[in-house]
């Protein structure tokens, strides 16, 4: 029973882990998303977190039924063989930029707030992902089991502050000039962004784990807490809008209300959820790339490690801002298959 319920734990903290990446954590994703719509973001939340936990869980149990390798095998049972592979290999590319995206964030932290060079930065993050990375999905699972639960208590903390100050009901007050159509086709959009990127590590993570009501489970609890931090996190922000807008890191800013302990302890979980984005956009890509080439895991984890870190050298943001909007509608695209799918031909594992 305590094994079952580790193991459901570890689903949950790993679906919250693989989401709740750098750009929700800064209070960005949230802002953009949720909170410059006013008192519409409370409920497209709740729609949000519905999505999360309904195809965060369908898109574990397909992968379990069909005993995928990596998330090439769940695109080609959404989209087909051939163009399953294409938009597979489109995937690899944008996680690849991401990924250097992420690292250069992971030196920028050391340089502006840890005394360290850009460089030293970059090595650091760099060999611990490696370092990591050699435990395969067990070494994912045991670091959002220690990040996600930091996180959880930092939001809940945040929230606290929130409501002990004057107008903290802003959220259900906040007016917007936004269009409704726009509000509505937000949580949509995060969904479906969010959900295909976190492929990488979540259907390796459900094609892993035989017990089906342990996924429900996990995937129920993820989606319940990824719900429980976007609303925490609109509330807080509301509370601080419009003037919070201006702000490159808007939770940021209000975690130095809050003091200097903080802070750095905010600065830290930043970091950390790039670095468990890092390990697990790495751990996927090197996945995919094994159904394509016959190296050894670890020679490629290696490759892909250089690559990241030349790409980070020269910056990836310009090429990044052309891919995200197709990317965005692939990942639209691939949202409305997967809620169109229905079983799985392929027989499923047996249970334990």
């Amino acid at each position: 029973m305590w094994k079952k319920g580790g193991m459901i734990m570890q689903i949950a903290f790993t679906y919250m882990g693989t989401v709740v990446g750098a750009g929700f954590a800064t209070g960005q994703e949230i802002l953009q998303f949720f909170t410059r719509f006013g008192y519409w973001g409370s409920l497209t939340i709740a729609l949000a977190t519905a999505m999360f936990i309904w195809l965060g869980t369908k898109m574990m149990l397909i992968s379990s039924d069909i005993q995928a390798n990596s998330y090439e095998d769940l695109n080609k049972t959404l989209f087909g063989e051939r163009l399953g592979g294409w938009i597979s290999f489109f995937m690899m590319f944008i996680l690849l930029g991401v990924t250097a995206v992420m690292l250069a964030g992971a030196g920028s932290i050391f340089e502006e707030n840890w005394n360290f060079s850009y460089q030293a930065g970059l090595l650091i993050t760099i060999a611990g992902c490696f370092i990591l990375l050699r435990k395969g999905m067990n070494a994912i699972l045991a670091v959002n089991s220690i990040v996600v639960p930091m996180m959880l208590l930092f939001t809940g903390i945040v929230l606290y502050d929130t409501f002990t100050t004057p107008e903290s009901d802003r959220w259900l007050t906040l007016v917007t000039d936004q269009s409704p159509m726009a509000a509505w086709s937000a949580p949509f959009l995060y969904a479906a962004f969010n959900l295909s990127m976190s492929q990488a590590v979540l259907v390796p993570l459900g094609a892993s784990v035989r017990d089906k009501k342990a996924i429900k489970t996990g995937a129920w609890i993820g989606g319940i807490g990824i719900g429980f931090m976007l609303l925490a996190g609109h509330i807080a922000l509301s509370l601080h809008m419009p003037g919070i807008q201006q702000y490159a890191i808007p939770m940021g800013g209000i975690a130095r209300q809050l003091g200097h302990t903080a802070q750095w302890i905010y600065i830290f979980l930043i970091f950390a959820e790039i670095f468990t984005t890092l390990i697990a956009d790495i751990y996927g890509l090197t996945l995919q790339m094994r159904q394509r080439v016959s190296w050894s895991p670890t020679i490629i984890t290696i490759g892909i490690l250089i690559l990241c870190y030349l790409m980070s050298q020269i910056g990836f943001g310009p090429l990044l801002s052309t891919l995200y909007p197709l990317f965005g509608l692939i990942s639209l695209g691939w949202l409305i298959l997967i809620i169109r799918h229905r079983k799985s031909p392929h027989k499923p594992r047996d249970e334990r």
